[in-house]
């Protein structure tokens, strides 16, 4: 199955931006209850002039609305756009930084999301004769679903690791001879360790590719490196989604901290998130996302939550159409704690850990103490001593490192090897002590 053709430079993708999202308002003034309101409502009743006016009329939409519409209009809410008989796939929000939204999709939306991540797998140099793996549970929620099916219209073998353990997905990996990974930056480092302790060398395994997603950690240096060391020098690519919109990104094989917007599928703006006024390249903001494609389920002005810093370097120059996001997802903007004045990002500690090395798991805690909130940090060493005894001086070491990075003193104990949590999907490293 052929993709539709890309856009090949800026003045034809804002063109191709343009047509398809007065079709997308056309069709939802008629079919769509949920949006047909609130575009009558903000003057775009008789349609849409252009992205500038679009932008400047429709307020930012968050996701606590489709929430409570989902409450109100009980199990999918009045979004839809068609009757239900016409979709085909259910998935719902992991619930991490919320409760949880199901979300539906025709099959034209569900081929427009395989579009995007097909063109994941081209730019990471994936296709036929590839052997994918997916060591992650097929849940509800959309995950690596969408690269499964796109994988498999690619022409590569579809290799499916759910309901095994890590040991389980070790050795249906090495025996069916998987040449690239699709997982969670924290399960690529799991996966080394359970391959260590089994006494297998990943250096031989023939992965040449780790596709990375569903954390930031893909898109921080030390995280990336560690993954690609730990799998015998694979090339380590980012990528990045929500199930409410869909997969959203590629990364670029050339400049590793660039995450690219599909923007074909996506129209993309970045606001500062406490005034939502729009904000130039280069200024660090909140990503907003209307989907082109996704017309059964269609978000228009998405407030994504993400922090993200548009490159200011011509995309071209890039070696690509799409605009780039530096350093991928840097941060989320209901993630951040204040700790004695100083905003503290899960995205900026994990990268102090990672390049400190020597960790092999960790957790945050919070505390609150009157009005003040305080943290500290347990940790797994990497490696046990030849006694047993865990390094003396790591927790001496990242204590420093944060102190460096922070201007904080963050309290470092090191625990029991095995102690901690270990996570398949989105690690939940933080947590909130009473």
């Amino acid at each position: 199955m052929q993709r539709p053709p890309y856009p090949v430079d800026r003045a034809s993708l804002r063109v191709h931006q343009e047509q398809r999202l007065k079709g997308l308002v056309d069709e939802l003034l008629q079919k769509n209850a949920f949006w047909q309101d609130r575009l009558r409502r903000h003057g775009l009743g008789s349609g849409l002039k252009n992205l500038d006016d679009f932008s400047r009329r429709l307020p930012a939409i968050e996701k606590s609305e489709l929430v409570r519409d989902q409450q109100l209009h009980p199990p999918y809410g009045s979004l839809l756009t068609y009757p239900l008989q016409r979709y085909v796939r259910m998935h719902q929000t992991s619930g991490t930084t919320g409760e949880p939204m199901r979300w539906l999709d025709t099959a034209e939306s569900w081929q427009a999301q395989l579009n995007v991540w097909r063109k994941v797998f081209e730019v990471a140099g994936i296709g036929p004769g590839d052997r994918i793996f997916f060591p992650f549970s097929f849940g509800p929620f959309l995950g690596f679903w969408t690269a499964f099916d796109a994988a498999t219209q690619v022409g590569c073998l579809t290799l499916a690791g759910g309901g095994l353990t890590s040991q389980g997905r070790l050795e249906l990996l090495l025996a069916n001879g998987a040449t690239a990974i699709c997982c969670t930056p924290t399960y690529a480092i799991r996966l080394a360790e359970v391959a260590a302790r089994m006494d297998i060398d990943l250096t031989e395994a023939g992965v040449q590719t780790l596709i990375v997603a569903g954390e930031p950690g893909g898109s921080v240096p030390a995280v990336r490196q560690r993954i690609s060391k730990r799998w015998g020098g694979a090339q380590v690519c980012d990528q990045h989604g929500m199930t409410e919109v869909g997969p959203v990104s590629y990364a670029n094989p050339n400049h590793a901290d660039l995450l690219h917007i599909v923007e074909a599928s996506y129209f993309a703006e970045v606001v500062d998130p406490r005034t939502l006024e729009p904000l130039d390249d280069g200024q660090e903001g909140e990503l907003l996302l209307t989907t082109l494609d996704r017309w059964g389920s269609p978000l228009l002005r998405y407030r994504t939550g993400d922090l993200v810093r548009i490159s200011r370097r011509p995309p071209q120059e890039l070696g690509f159409v799409d605009r780039a996001l530096e350093g991928g997802i840097l941060a989320r903007v209901d993630d951040m704690v204040v700790v004695r004045g100083v905003n503290l990002y899960p995205s900026a500690v994990d990268e102090v850990v990672r390049r400190l090395g020597g960790v092999a798991e960790y957790r945050v805690s919070l505390h609150c103490s009157g009005a003040l909130t305080e943290i500290t940090v347990e940790v797994e060493a990497a490696e046990a001593g030849a006694n047993g005894e865990l390094p003396a001086d790591l927790s001496r070491r990242l204590e420093a490192a944060f102190r460096g990075a922070f201007q904080l003193r963050i309290p470092v104990t090191v625990v029991d090897s095995g102690s901690l949590p270990r996570f398949e999907l989105k690690a939940k490293r933080w947590r909130r002590l009473v």
